[in-house]
């Protein structure tokens, strides 16, 4: 389990921007949403985990490889800072654990069958409805 004490400050940026919704004129003087940017090639993680991240948030990766996440959920600068980091460390911790192999089965005998019996019946369906051949 991944916390935040592993995750060097330096690799974490915050900035604050202008949140949209309601909230009056509070939300065009406050600044309270949050935009987290982490640098993902500087997090001393194994980098099968930051692959994965990458492949998993591909569209919140920057060309420059950092990670953008952004909060303005609450009116609250604050609670926008702790829901950004509670977002980047569930995101570690759902890249951390790898996919499952997938194992190739084969369809059982019995589905066989009962595909070929239902191709066989819709055939026959599709045969009585030509008009017959009076030759």
């Amino acid at each position: 389990m991944i916390t935040l004490e592993e995750i060097p400050p330096e690799c974490l940026k915050f900035k604050f921007i202008n949140a949209s919704g309601p909230g009056g004129q509070h939300v065009n003087k406050a600044s309270t949403a949050v935009e987290l940017s982490v640098d993902l090639d500087n997090l001393p993680f194994t980098p099968g985990l930051l692959s994965r991240l990458k492949t998993k948030h591909h569209g919140k990766v920057n060309k420059k490889g950092r990670l953008i996440i952004q909060v303005d959920s609450f009116r609250s600068q604050l609670q926008n800072r702790r829901q950004a980091t509670d977002r980047l460390i569930e995101m570690l911790n759902q890249a951390k654990t790898p996919p499952k192999k997938r194992i190739a089965t084969k369809p059982t005998k019995s589905s066989r069958t009962k595909r070929l019996d239902k191709k066989k019946r819709k055939g026959e369906k599709k045969a009585h409805r030509k008009s017959p051949n009076l030759e």
